[in-house]
């Protein structure tokens, strides 16, 4: 199987050893290299070249902590279900655009079928999301929005299961 060249999204092919070191740094990223090294049994600078080799080959994407939304006063959680009547290259680049200011849009996802995007929003409140849909529905035309309220989270992984 040919390299893919990094940032193309192509799937990169991955040894056993490439996936243990991935599941090991999703469960923890700040694990020094030593005991990585140790868990994944190959040497220390060994380690070090596959996470270069990962992150240039866009693999590795980024780390970053990550936060318990309710206790940092953001436990609302809404899902919007959008239908848009137009699917020109004009309005794409401006909902892309929109999606990627908004602060509050932490997933946003372009769907098959009868719904044309789907947007996860954290917000503080019913009230912030009522901001939030204002702000969203004065920038740009959608043929339908349909939102949810997430009453209880029942799994949340970042993870993936490799």
């Amino acid at each position: 199987m040919a390299r893919a060249r990094p940032g193309d999204g192509t799937e990169v092919p991955l040894d056993e050893t490439d996936i243990e070191i991935l599941k090991v740094l999703q469960r923890d990223s700040t694990l020094p290299l030593e005991r990585l090294a140790k868990r994944v049994g190959i040497s220390k600078t060994a380690v070090w070249n596959r996470i270069q080799r990962l992150q240039s080959e866009k693999v590795i994407r980024r780390q970053a902590v990550i936060v318990d939304a309710q206790r940092a006063g953001l436990g609302e959680t809404f899902f919007i279900a959008i239908r848009t009547s137009q699917h020109n290259a004009g309005w794409l680049e401006a909902f892309h655009r929109i999606v990627q200011d908004m602060p509050e849009i932490m997933e946003a996802h372009r769907m098959a079928g009868e719904i044309d995007y789907i947007l996860k929003v954290q917000v503080r409140s019913t009230r912030a999301f009522d901001d939030f849909y204002k702000r969203l529905v004065a920038q740009i035309d959608l043929f339908n929005v349909t939102s949810m309220l997430s009453m209880e989270v029942l799994k949340q992984e970042t993870a993936l299961p490799l």
